[in-house]
């Protein structure tokens, strides 16, 4: 997606560790017309799927999830990264380790909002190792729901996340493929 990578390439930020600091308009700060763009993306990706949930990880996949779930006309769910006082003991859980803070969460996702019979499409903000995408399927698999599509706005292809979902049998949609970070630029797969 060009206006997705000409956004990276403009506000993006390279740091040590590999890691690609674009909060300035997907995960801290939002810019609502490209995640606009991004849903509609995702939307047409996967308009044949029967999709009928969207699925996220707080916080930085609600946005891009969110106007997925609008440009689809589903409802979204988001796997939260706390457990609130007002949730019942009725939850899905799985741990998932983040790459960028170094420590592990439980995600939880209240039963009553995932089913057997659901089309689940799968939206992250990055791939990285797929930490939280297999949190996420782990959530899947425990309501016997069914994974139709994994869609991710930025994949870091060299990491191995792409890899483990291709290689589980998953499709994956990545709006932005990074091939490397090397010498503090991105470098997008398939580029000379």
């Amino acid at each position: 997606m060009k206006l997705l990578e000409d956004r990276i390439r403009h506000d993006g930020e390279v740091l040590p560790g590999d890691v690609l600091k674009i909060n300035s308009f997907l995960n801290h700060q939002v810019d609502p017309e490209l995640m606009m763009a991004i849903g509609q993306e995702f939307a047409r990706l996967f308009k044949d799927c029967g999709i009928t949930k969207v699925l996220t990880c707080e916080a930085s996949g609600i946005a891009p999830g969110v106007m997925a779930a609008y440009a689809l006309h589903v409802p979204m769910v988001f796997a939260r990264k706390k457990k609130p006082s007002t949730l019942n003991d009725a939850v899905y859980w799985a741990d998932v380790y983040s790459y960028t803070k170094k420590t592990t969460n439980q995600i939880c996702v209240e039963q009553k909002f995932l089913h057997e019979d659901e089309q689940l499409l799968i939206i992250d903000d990055f791939l990285a190792n797929g930490e939280a995408v297999k949190g996420m399927i782990n959530i899947a698999k425990q309501a016997n729901a069914h994974v139709a599509g994994i869609g991710i706005v930025v994949a870091k292809v060299f990491q191995g996340g792409t890899d483990w979902i291709k290689e589980h049998g998953f499709r994956l949609e990545a709006l932005a493929k990074i091939d490397s970070l090397a010498n503090n630029q991105v470098h997008f797969l398939g580029e000379e």
